[in-house]
């Protein structure tokens, strides 16, 4: 794939990281918030940069740090500490998943688990690698 420019690519490497970046939002509109992130933000976009070419040379051990992250996201989110995140404590602490909350709560109860987000995470991956997809790659939460 070729890229006009700097910007251009960071938008793509970068929708991931970029706060506010919903996974299903229209890929011009992420591409052009990416932009406008990298420019606001142009030393954090370097190192967001440098880091996806780092996870390029070793993706299980990216991945394996990704879960990570989000598994300490949740439990900082999850303020009762039972487990389960209310719409509340997600709008608070993960903002990604209140902005998608009836999506991940599977069963309906109004919460959303780690095993929750984790069966929609795999079931996007699923999508995007079905052929005829026009699914981007999923969000981290």
């Amino acid at each position: 794939m070729k890229f006009r420019s700097l910007a251009g690519m960071a938008a793509l490497l970068l929708a991931q990281a970029v706060p506010g970046l919903a996974a299903d939002a229209p890929q011009a509109d992420r591409k052009a918030r990416a932009e406008e992130w990298c420019k606001a933000n142009p030393e954090k976009c370097k190192e967001a940069q440098a880091k996806r070419e780092q996870c390029k040379g070793d993706p299980e051990k990216c991945r394996a740090e990704a879960q990570a992250r989000a598994q300490e996201r949740f439990k900082k989110a999850d303020a009762n500490g039972d487990g389960r995140l209310s719409r509340e404590e997600a709008e608070k602490g993960m903002p990604a998943v209140a902005r998608n909350f009836d999506r991940f709560d599977a069963n309906k109860d109004g919460a959303v688990t780690v095993q929750e987000l984790e069966a929609a995470r795999k079931a996007r991956e699923a999508a995007r690698k079905s052929p005829g997809s026009s699914l981007q790659p999923p969000a981290l939460v």
